[in-house]
């Protein structure tokens, strides 16, 4: 059984968010993300994979498994968010580990009209320090309409590097100035963390609008 902790309004687009490799659903980043959306008239439905709910349970950490193998799980709470609301457009995401599950099923959810569209806060196009282990086979041709906020320094994938990279015409960006893999930036850079996710808040509101007009 899926747990949802929804946040926002109780009519318009539910954004479905998993956390990130070593953070839980109601870490202070998903939990600022998901007011500051609210705040923008966008709803959003956060969830756990097993191995990170077992945890609220245990002392021990169990590792995050592969993430090719959690699939299944999203799709699982992709029909629990569907079932509990079957009139409200559905999008799908996360942050880092859980936006690229997210982004393993996007293109399947989307042409059984079960989403709308991803959104991926920060990507991780590649383990750090090793930036040839590309993520992105199943980016280059991906037919889902998506939006990825990424940090201009992200370890997992700097600006530099995925301007270069060749991926589908179906992916927006955007660019958190000077930020890092929680969209922070380094002080004097002329950006603040507070900036940085407002503004990440506002894309991501303008990409959902967008996708329920589409």
């Amino acid at each position: 059984m899926t747990n949802i902790l929804a946040t926002g309004p109780d009519d318009g687009p539910v954004l479905l968010l998993a956390h990130g490799a070593g953070a839980a659903m109601d870490s202070p980043f998903m939990t600022l993300i998901a007011e500051l959306l609210a705040e923008r008239g966008l709803a959003t439905a956060r969830f756990e994979f097993a191995y990170m709910a077992a945890r609220r349970e245990s002392t021990k950490r169990r590792p995050p498994p592969k993430a090719e193998t959690l699939a299944p799980e999203y799709e699982a709470a992709v029909e629990v968010a569907r079932q509990r609301w079957p009139e409200r457009q559905l999008l799908i995401g996360g942050k880092s580990m859980g936006g690229r599950v997210a982004s393993y099923i996007a293109d399947a959810t989307f042409a059984k009209g079960h989403c709308a569209g991803l959104v991926c806060l920060g990507y991780p196009f590649h383990p750090p320090t090793q930036p040839t282990q590309l993520r992105t086979t199943h980016l280059v041709a991906m037919a889902c309409p998506a939006l990825i906020v990424q940090g201009e320094r992200d370890p997992f994938g700097s600006r530099a590097e995925v301007e270069a990279m060749s991926l589908s015409a179906q992916i927006a960006f955007h660019w958190a100035g000077d930020g890092d893999h929680d969209l922070g930036p380094r002080g004097g850079k002329g950006f603040t963390r507070k900036g940085n996710l407002q503004a990440a808040a506002d894309a991501i509101a303008a990409f959902a609008a967008g996708r329920a007009t589409a």
